[in-house]
């Protein structure tokens, strides 16, 4: 035990060499016995033994003198301590004159005479060191209760109870069943003077258990604890004991018994001892009841109501049952009618608000000095009477409370409880107030913990709130996001991702990236993710790339991918952001579109009225020139050719300004487009005619009229019709025009389709161009389908082209009703 105190503690902490060295002398006087052979071995030892035997006992007696308050016996003079081992010395002197009697004569001869000692001197000397040991011990028990019932310090006196309770468990029996009959010379033989020496290994178990400090406040739980076990199995053994001893009495009782006889004995033996068994544990609950209230008397029943009260807090955590839980058992155990609590809160002025009251006729108001008065005054007392408060003497709260309890935790009042006078208008009593002064840590804690559990209510509904709004906006975004982990697997997505690809979010989760677009988007992706994989230090990004979904639908997509970390910036994984770019890719064309067209048209428009001019001359003195020729002159049909040159230039010119011209909103009304179509159809009716080609009308029913220009539409669908004829090469094809509703019916939709060559697909994006054209050298001037998609435009409407090569053509015109809601909504798109 001294070796571990030592350990746990170290050399230099007080008491601690004190304690072991009287626990090594402890040691060698019962561990240490001779043999009484006579021999120098033998007795060495008996000397080592005796003499440890007898300093042990004014060591003992030093250390219980100062333990646990002082250093030293006497702080001046501490040359006087060592008076109490003056009485240990003289019998070291004995011992030695006993032990080395032989070796002393043989050095000095001369003392024969004085050290020749009788039988009688032996005895007296063993019966003086005994005395000596006894008178320490029971001095030694007394300075220590002295001490414990005289001290303050809380540690002192639980490090003190520790030692007490070793020393009245084992001095006791020791001095009933040895010390006594020793001193008086009495026969110390038998079991239990034997057995009375074990009970001195408590002093050393308790001492050093004292000095170490483990788990001071539990003395009385372990005291308890072992009363109880010593009664129950005691009473166990009794009972036991009795049925086997009567049992035995039973089975020998008349001799021999019969083979039945013994079994039927048999039997009501184990049934005794297994009904012994049963009844164990309620003998135990019973005695542990008997033990307790031998130990708190009176404060039995409080320390049950307590424990109750206790249960009661900490099974409740939200702070409104807390409260409500609290007001009506501090009302049932105090037997008040008026109680209020007050929750520290830092924005009110006094520091505390009031959560809840009970019994209180009008609303209380909390000074502004609240907490520095209660904290002031409760410093002393722990509960503070309104007369130790400096409040007004009318105030409402000094009138209707009388007593103020602050609930301490951790160094922080979170609550005050205050509470009036009993039912019958009498002060609380001493008890009473120490229940509530008892009470209140339990109640700090409680309310602390119910403060706490509605801030993490509190804040986890934000979190909530939090996390909807932010899964709000990842799913209103217009953009794609995927969440991937660190095998590229797909882990979150959102819906504008699901619209993107065309797959539902449960059947994409688990899956690769790679498995939702076409075969050639993983070899992109692999070479923008590099060798590191997903396991990326930096953003990597793609801009318009070309691919498809698994659907076959095309794509063209903006990318980028940015490493996912956790909040222990540990990457977790990566977030993939697809931009679909198809339509704004399709606009910005229609746009580039437009500007080529307007530059086009600007320029027409400088070169049509500059060579308008010249050819205006020329086709007049060409017809003068034939005007004066005969037809038969040679020269007549070389101005013919130069006549018809220049009425062609003359269209082309004319082409150009109808190109450039953009119009006026004036000039737009509702029309029939069935009208246009059959004026039209009329106008060139000679040209198909020659051509052999059959005209198909598939017109709806009930089309609502178009609001636009009629004579730039009758263009319009004058150079698509002429277009499908020169694209019909051997004069036996088929044109269909035909109209319908659009979708939305807000627009009307007008197609035109041949059965001609068709247009090849890669001059399928140029044919708006200006100045291309399919045709052959002399045929087409470029211009016809650029004027078409600038009308259409000017008139808010949509035109598209699908062809097949060898099978023909069909192009598609979307335009816009005349109802106002209809023309605004093809206006915004």
């Amino acid at each position: 035990v001294g070796l571990f105190v030592i350990f746990k503690q170290g050399g230099r902490a007080p008491f601690v060499l004190h304690l072991a060295t009287t626990f090594l002398a402890a040691f060698v006087f019962c561990f240490y016995t001779p043999l009484v052979t006579g021999r120098d071995l033998d007795l060495a030892i008996a000397l080592l033994r005796n003499a440890a035997f007898i300093m042990f006992a004014p060591m003992f007696l030093h250390f219980s003198a100062i333990y646990p308050v002082r250093y030293h016996l006497f702080e001046e003079r501490r040359w006087r301590s060592g008076l109490l081992y003056l009485p240990a010395l003289v019998l070291l002197g004995a011992a030695s004159v006993i032990f080395l009697h032989d070796e002393i004569i043989k050095v000095l001869p001369g003392l024969r005479s004085l050290l020749n000692y009788s039988p009688n001197f032996t005895a007296r000397f063993y019966w003086a060191s005994f005395i000596q040991f006894a008178a320490s011990l029971l001095a030694s028990a007394i300075l220590l209760i002295r001490r414990f019932v005289i001290s303050k310090n809380t540690v002192a006196r639980q490090q003190l109870k520790w030692v007490v309770w070793g020393f009245v468990l084992a001095i006791v029996p020791f001095m009933m069943f040895y010390g006594t009959g020793f001193i008086l010379g009495k026969d110390t033989g038998g079991s239990l003077t034997e057995l009375a020496f074990l009970p001195l290994v408590l002093i050393p178990l308790s001492l050093g258990y004292s000095v170490v400090r483990y788990r001071l406040m539990d003395v009385e739980l372990v005291v308890r604890r072992t009363a109880v076990y010593a009664a129950t199995t005691l009473a166990i053994a009794l009972g036991i004991g009795a049925v086997v001893y009567f049992a035995g009495l039973y089975a020998l009782n008349g001799g021999v018994a019969t083979t039945g006889e013994i079994t039927l004995r048999l039997i009501l033996s184990v049934t005794a001892l297994a009904v012994i068994v049963m009844i164990a544990a309620p003998i135990k609950n019973f005695l542990q009841e008997r033990v307790d209230r031998l130990f708190y008397g009176q404060r039995y029943d409080l320390r049950r109501s307590l424990l109750d009260f206790g249960r009661t807090l900490s099974a409740t955590p939200g702070l409104d049952s807390l409260l409500d839980s609290l007001i009506t058992r501090l009302r049932q155990v105090m037997n008040v009618e008026r109680v209020a609590i007050f929750i520290e809160d830092e924005n009110s002025p006094g520091g505390y608000r009031v959560a809840r009251t009970a019994g209180l006729s009008e609303p209380l108001e909390v000074p502004s000095d609240f907490r520095d008065m209660i904290r002031a005054r409760s410093a002393v007392t722990g509960v503070v009477g309104t007369d130790d408060l400096e409040m007004v003497a009318s105030g409402y709260v000094r009138r209707t409370l009388h007593y103020y309890v602050p609930c301490v935790t951790r160094g922080r009042m979170v609550a005050v409880i205050g509470l009036g006078r009993s039912a019958d208008g009498a002060l609380l009593s001493s008890e009473d107030v120490e229940i509530l002064r008892t009470v209140s840590g339990y109640i700090g804690v409680a309310i602390e913990n119910s403060l706490l559990y509605q801030e993490q209510e509190h804040r986890a509904a934000e979190l909530e709130l939090l996390k909807e709004f932010n899964e709000s906006i990842v799913e209103s975004i217009n953009v794609g996001l995927l969440a991937v982990d660190l095998q590229g697997q797909i882990t979150r997505l959102n819906s504008a991702l699901e619209e993107i690809v065309s797959i539902s979010r449960e059947d994409a989760v688990g899956r690769n990236v790679e498995d939702l677009f076409a075969e050639d988007f993983a070899d992109t992706l692999r070479q923008v993710l590099g060798p590191e994989g997903w396991q990326l230090r930096q953003t990597r990004q793609i801009y318009k790339l070309h691919t498809s979904t698994r659907a076959g639908r095309s794509l063209v997509l903006n990318i980028a991918v940015a490493p996912l970390c956790a909040d222990s910036h540990e990457q977790t994984g990566a977030l993939v952001v697809f931009e679909d770019v198809t339509q704004r890719l399709q606009l910005e064309e229609q746009l580039q579109q437009r500007e080529r067209l307007s530059s086009i048209g600007l320029l027409a428009a400088g070169v049509a009225h500059e060579v308008n001019t010249p050819l205006t001359g020329v086709s007049s003195y060409t017809q003068m020139l034939l005007n004066m020729l005969a037809e038969n002159d040679p020269k007549h049909a070389l101005l013919q050719k130069v006549r018809r040159q220049a009425e062609r230039a003359t269209d082309i010119v004319n082409n150009l300004l109808n190109f450039s011209r953009t119009g006026s909103a004036a000039e737009f009304t509702g029309v029939d487009i069935h009208r246009i179509l059959d004026d039209t159809l009329q106008l060139l009716e000679p040209q198909l005619r020659r051509s052999q080609i059959e005209i198909v009308r598939n017109y709806g029913n009930e089309l609502a009229q178009v609001h636009g220009n009629s004579v730039k539409l009758q263009q319009v669908f004058t150079n698509l019709i002429l277009n499908a004829r020169d694209s019909i090469s051997n004069g036996n094809g088929r044109i269909t025009l035909s109209t319908c509703n659009g979708d939305d019916d807000d627009s009307l939709v007008v197609e035109v389709a041949d059965t001609g060559v068709g247009i090849a697909p890669d001059d399928v994006a140029k044919i708006y161009d200006p100045f291309f054209t399919t045709k052959g050298v002399g045929r087409g001037t470029g211009l016809g389908l650029a004027v078409t998609y600038g009308i259409v435009q000017e008139h808010s409407g949509h035109i598209s082209v699908a062809s097949v090569p060898g099978r023909g053509t069909t192009f598609r015109i979307t335009l816009p009703t005349n109802d106002p809601r209809a023309r605004l909504q093809a206006i915004a798109r």
